[in-house]
């Protein structure tokens, strides 16, 4: 397939890049910045700037242009916030990025998209021993700040799945770690002994290798129902002392600090929730309609290969 690929340079952009073309896909890879260009080309795909937020400049981008598909996988992440925000850069490329992609889309014929989602969606806070699946609620208020970012997941995935004509598919995928990602940042922060965790190891989540979430985007890619989502993540959740420990160790870090969950809000409030939030989440369905499985099925197994991998800036 010809694919647009929007977030083609970002932290799953460039594994997700590497696979599409891997797997004999044409990639067309949209960034907002120029300094990107060469670096897309490189990687073999035909690099596309533009600001997907601009639709007229969106639009005229793609004029004339035939592709097979639209991945979404457009993030403001490197400027996110402690203290999540209502005017939060990605919860807008949930909302107005997505219309405009999807009109991009529609202009060009493709009959296929995917769109970024996450398993925050299912609700922050702690669902205690219950395995969620797809099945569950995904998108409902529950009356804290952080539902602006919920609610940019749900408006995300409703309007890919009611455009007309498209067959769409959303990516839950759980909390990223490898090179480029977060994990990156974690490491070094506690080289500099400013990463602090909640108290008795805060909330239980399920996490998913950088790589094998972009395995699970090609895959989705080429034989995803139409309007279904999946839930990617790796078989084993984790609380944050054992990461963030594995992480340091694997690294010859300091471990993070651990702080009482109070404290932690007062910093940090959103981190303070996500680290608080207990999401035990089943990739069942993934694994079984889309042919795919996690080949880092535990973090130790991601944070053991990290070692051997060069690491990215984030």
């Amino acid at each position: 397939m010809r694919v647009i690929l929007a977030g083609a340079s970002g932290a799953i952009g460039i594994p997700l890049t590497r696979q599409l073309l891997a797997a004999g896909h044409e990639v067309v890879g949209l960034s907002r910045t120029p300094v990107n260009h060469d670096r897309l080309r490189a990687l073999g795909a035909t690099p596309m700037i533009v600001d997907a937020m601009d639709r007229d400049a969106l639009l005229s981008a793609v004029d004339g242009l035939e592709a097979d598909a639209v991945i979404h996988q457009l993030t403001a992440l490197k400027n996110a916030s402690l203290r999540q925000r209502v005017d939060d850069a990605t919860n807008a490329l949930r909302t107005r990025g997505t219309a405009n992609l999807l009109a991009a889309t529609r202009m060009i014929g493709a009959s296929r998209f995917l769109i970024q989602s996450l398993i925050f969606g299912y609700g922050y806070g702690d669902h205690g021993a219950k395995t969620l699946t797809e099945d569950d609620p995904f998108g409902r208020p529950q009356g804290s700040y952080t539902d602006s970012l919920v609610a940019s997941l749900l408006a995300a995935e409703g309007q890919a799945f009611s455009a007309e004509g498209i067959d769409a598919v959303a990516l839950r995928y759980g909390l990223f770690y490898g090179p480029g990602t977060f994990s990156d940042l974690f490491v070094d922060l506690m080289r500099k002994r400013r990463l602090a965790i909640p108290w008795g190891g805060g909330g239980t989540i399920s996490w998913v290798h950088i790589e094998d979430a972009a395995g699970a985007t090609v895959a989705a890619l080429e034989r995803g129902g139409p309007g279904r989502s999946y839930s990617v993540v790796d078989d084993e959740p984790v609380n944050w002392r054992d990461f963030t420990w594995a992480l340091a160790d694997a690294f010859g870090t300091p471990r993070p600090l651990e702080l009482p969950r109070v404290a932690l809000r007062l910093i940090a409030p959103y981190v303070a929730v996500m680290m608080t939030s207990t999401l035990r989440v089943s990739n069942a369905r993934a694994v079984r309609d889309l042919g795919w499985e996690p080949s880092m099925p535990t973090y130790r197994d991601g944070i053991g290969r990290m070692k051997i991998l060069p690491r990215r800036a984030a």
